[in-house]
């Protein structure tokens, strides 16, 4: 009787698992028994308290009283009448919309332009990029001391002789929100950038050669090669910063605090001064169901439009 090298140089358990089909790589028992823990701690802390938040919504609690009385929809008939949710809501779509849209455009922009073709390259896109890893109430701070009247960017408009451009800019309620706006803008379109910058480098070189070769003009290469090739880096892109844009809320209360006149007040600062500000826990809980079903619905559709332009729908 011959015994193999290979035989004797296998465990027993290994010969025991290749014997009952249960391996170290081949069973699959065995990792969802140690992945039940943690599942059950994030249905119990996450999903629990979403749903008891989600039932909330239908009562009047105070967030002090021992009872929660059942009111029905008549939390969500309010935010129907009342005209600082209804601004708050359109105010949240707007800001999301322009915020969506000029990341992505400058975050594009930026990594066309730092793709290849400057020798920093690397030195600017960490520039770029560092605004974003930085805390949020940190960078509104900051351009919170540019916007005011007697900040760095109205010294500048005196001096460039525009003076007549001078204005509060955080304290008027035409450009509260689009001060805010600028503020986000510069904070992501560097991680829109690392976003764009994933998918540029899985584009063949090959390619961009051949369309050279072909006469085409960077304009048509960019239109009818590198966009169609870029589609999952804008999946991933346009779903991202949908998210982030509909739950804005730090930089917000620090510049404005919703403010001036509700000018930017959104559902995500709603929610806290409803909830916290002024006690209405079972009206803040409502407002937050609204807000994560408008991220569900934005988000789901959204993400249905560009997988759909991945396969070329």
């Amino acid at each position: 009787m011959t015994v193999t090298t290979e035989a004797v140089s296998r465990p027993p358990w290994s010969r025991l698992g290749a014997r009952t089909g249960r391996g170290r790589t081949g069973g699959k028992p065995a990792p969802w028994a140690w992945a039940a823990p943690a599942i059950l701690l994030l249905l119990t802390i996450h999903y629990l308290a979403i749903a008891a938040g989600a039932w909330y919504a239908f009562t009047d609690w105070s967030g002090a009283s021992p009872r929660a009385s059942f009111i029905g929809l008549a939390n969500f008939r309010h935010i129907l009448q009342d005209h600082t949710a209804r601004t708050a809501l359109t105010n949240t779509l707007e800001l999301t919309v322009c915020f969506v849209v000029a990341v992505n455009v400058l975050g594009l922009l930026l990594a066309l332009g730092t793709r290849r073709t400057l020798k920093t390259r690397n030195l600017i896109r960490s520039l770029f990029f560092a605004p974003a890893v930085l805390s949020p109430l940190a960078v509104s701070y900051i351009w919170q001391f540019i916007f005011d009247y007697n900040g760095p960017l109205n010294f500048i408009l005196r001096m460039a002789g525009m003076g007549s451009q001078q204005r509060a800019w955080l304290g008027s309620p035409s450009w509260a929100l689009w001060t805010v706006l600028v503020v986000l803008v510069w904070q992501f379109a560097g991680l829109a950038m690392i976003f764009y910058l994933a998918g540029l480098q899985s584009i063949p070189d090959e390619l961009e050669e051949a369309s050279a070769v072909d006469g085409a003009t960077p304009f048509y290469h960019f239109r009818r090669v590198t966009l169609p090739l870029l589609a999952p880096a804008l999946t991933v892109s346009f779903t991202f910063t949908l998210l982030l844009g509909l739950r804005i809320f730090d930089q917000i209360i620090a510049l404005t605090g919703g403010g001036p006149v509700n000018a930017t007040e959104t559902l995500a600062t709603q929610v806290y001064k409803q909830t916290w500000v002024y006690g209405r826990f079972g009206y803040g809980a409502a407002l937050a169901l609204v807000l994560s079903l408008l991220v569900a619905i934005l988000a789901f559709a959204q993400l249905a439009v560009l997988r759909l332009r991945e396969r070329g729908g």
